[in-house]
């Protein structure tokens, strides 16, 4: 047993390591700086230069949409290298260390609000995310190692740690930044971002070895290192040259279009035009199905070469993960569309009782769960005073600094002489309901372990298809070409949606990356999950892809249109893989 991981359990918070807790805050902080400044990009870019109190850059939402997806697919795509050279050189604990210095950089970088400066603080927060988002998750299984009995326990605390953040990262950010600028929502993501680090770095002393920078014998004996698993995978299926060659291309081919769809939108230069089929296709088009056709032929030509069982279940997983592009790009509308939607199509101005009520519950919904995590605080700080005293200061001055946020925020709000919704406050809803449903869902899967991969995956396309059904219904009043502002819908269609959508992905999250571990073996699963990140960040792109188009897309029909597009795909998505149940169910080969 690992004695490092043992002398974690010396100190236990709510019957965890202490340890856990320091993570949880630091994946918080994290979370919270993120999502904070993901809820701000799409508004910030295509709000008005002339005629409100805090203008944006008056972008078209084609153009916010093509740099949020190139933005958001290689946050999907740096990690496999991040995850690997952690592995191999630096550790875990290094490896979070610099991914959050980066991001925080990239924070403050994005706060001086000029062209460069966003360009360089997206690029490092994409970097940043490359160390940060595989480790963190890395040093809870090495710290658990001897205790598995507890990890689902642990990864659902650190979970609630990541949706913590985001609610609080999107509602707090999203309000400084509509109230008082937009400078304010940036800065106050890299405030946090850089006060996490700090606790994070300043508690080594309870972590021992745990996330350390590997020695050669841990890199030789880790069975769970990717770079291990990749090695004897090669041994038993080799990489052909004309594989590699193959990935070099199709790796190529990827990221020249990712790159040039936003620079040729918002710089005009089109480095694809060469590609180009006149009259039938543009070079964009012509690429990326090349792309495609050149990686189906290293899927289809690697699989063929393994045996019977192993091929049936990784096209089980193909499946899955082709599925998964379908689901990404309609619940990533998220970040792009509806955000659009809250702000120019939805009453967020309220009068009466509905103000009175709206207030109430605000205060409810941030002030109970503000105060149950600062006392895990009080709880952590009880236990490790001794030990990580500086640590738990600077958590202290995080949680004072949210109340204070806070507490202007309730004030602000409260004697204001009108209340008016921020545009921020509804992608807040995800969050909550994740928190609030979560524990229903995971009681219920625990209850049916034998229910099918397939429908749990059809489930949460079809459940997500009536949040879309119902937004497409409720903006039927809104007409073809109608402008912003001119007509608004009531709030509770967008409400409607993010709880369906929620849904969605509680009934989807159980197929996800742990049919990886379940349906791919041993010696391939850092390839297989290299493949299903790729999947989530194709979805990522066509969704704000896509959700930019809106404004084109009204210009010649009804937004209850554009909304019934993403209403159709997942509803045929969902019966497509219930139709294909019989025969995922062979392919699995007994797999549940």
């Amino acid at each position: 047993m690992n004695n490092s991981s043992e002398n974690f359990f010396d100190t236990k918070v709510l019957g965890h390591p202490a340890g856990l807790f320091v993570l949880f805050f630091t994946e918080m902080w994290e979370r919270f700086s993120f999502y904070g400044m993901r809820v701000l990009l799409v508004n910030f870019l295509t709000m008005a230069v002339v005629g409100v109190d805090f203008p944006g850059w008056g972008w078209s939402s084609a153009n916010a949409g093509a740099l949020f997806g190139t933005y958001a697919g290689l946050l999907y795509i740096t990690p496999i290298a991040g995850g690997l050279l952690a592995d191999k050189l630096i550790g875990y604990r290094w490896a979070v260390v610099i991914g959050a210095f980066i991001m925080t950089l990239g924070h403050a970088s994005m706060a001086f609000e000029t062209e460069l400066s966003l360009y360089i603080g997206l690029a490092l927060l994409v970097i940043g995310t490359g160390f940060f988002k595989p480790n963190m998750t890395s040093i809870i299984s090495e710290m658990y190692k001897g205790h598995e009995n507890k990890k689902d326990g642990a990864y659902t605390i650190f979970y609630m740690g990541v949706n913590a953040g985001a609610f609080f990262g999107m509602m707090l950010c999203g309000w400084l930044a509509e109230r008082y600028g937009w400078s304010y929502g940036f800065g106050l993501a890299g405030v946090f971002m850089l006060l996490g680090t700090a606790q994070f770095w300043l508690a080594k002393p309870l972590f021992g070895e745990v996330g350390g920078v590997p020695k050669k014998d841990d890199i030789d004996n880790n069975s769970n290192s990717e770079l291990k698993e990749i090695e004897q995978s090669a041994k038993r299926n080799p990489f052909t040259s004309i594989d590699k060659v193959l990935i070099i291309v199709s790796t190529v081919i990827a990221f020249a279009y990712i790159f040039n769809d936003p620079i040729s939108k918002i710089g005009g230069v089109n480095f694809l035009t060469w590609a180009s089929i006149p009259d039938v296709l543009s070079g964009e088009y012509v690429v990326i199905l090349s792309g495609l056709v050149v990686f189906l032929y290293l899927i289809i030509t690697r699989l063929i070469r393994y045996e019977a069982v192993v091929r049936d279940r990784l096209i089980a997983f193909i499946v899955f993960a082709f599925f998964t592009v379908f689901f990404w790009m309609c619940f990533e509308q998220g970040a792009t569309s509806l955000v659009l939607f809250a702000r120019d199509f939805t009453q967020r101005t309220l009068e009466g009782n509905a103000a009175n009520t709206f207030l109430v519950v605000n205060a409810l919904l941030t002030i109970i769960p503000l105060a149950f995590i600062t006392y895990v605080l009080v709880v952590l700080f009880k236990k490790t005073r001794d030990r990580i005293l500086s640590s738990n200061i600077i958590l202290f001055v995080c949680f004072s600094l949210m109340w204070v946020i806070v507490g202007f925020m309730l004030y602000k709000d409260w004697t204001a002489e009108t209340t008016e919704i921020t545009v921020s406050w509804f992608s807040i809803l995800n969050s909550f309901f994740i928190i609030v449903f979560a524990s229903m869902f995971t009681k219920i899967w625990d209850n049916n372990p034998n229910f099918p991969a397939s429908y749990k995956y059809g489930l949460s396309l079809i459940i997500m298809a009536i949040g879309f059904g119902l937004l497409a219904y409720g903006s039927l009043p809104i007409e073809k070409g109608a402008a912003a502002g001119s007509v608004r819908v009531s709030m509770i269609w967008l409400i409607l949606a993010y709880l369906f959508h929620t849904l969605g992905e509680l009934c989807g999250s159980p197929v996800g990356l742990s049919y990886v571990s379940k349906l791919v073996p041993a010696r391939m699963i850092a390839f297989m999950f290299g493949m299903w990140y790729l999947a989530i960040a194709i979805g990522n792109k066509l969704a704000a892809t896509l959700g930019g188009k809106i404004e084109e897309f009204t210009q010649n029909y009804s937004l209850s249109q554009f909304f019934l597009i993403f209403t159709i795909i997942p509803i045929v998505s969902g019966i497509l893989i219930f139709a294909l149940h019989p025969l995922l169910k062979k392919l699995m080969h007994g797999v549940r």
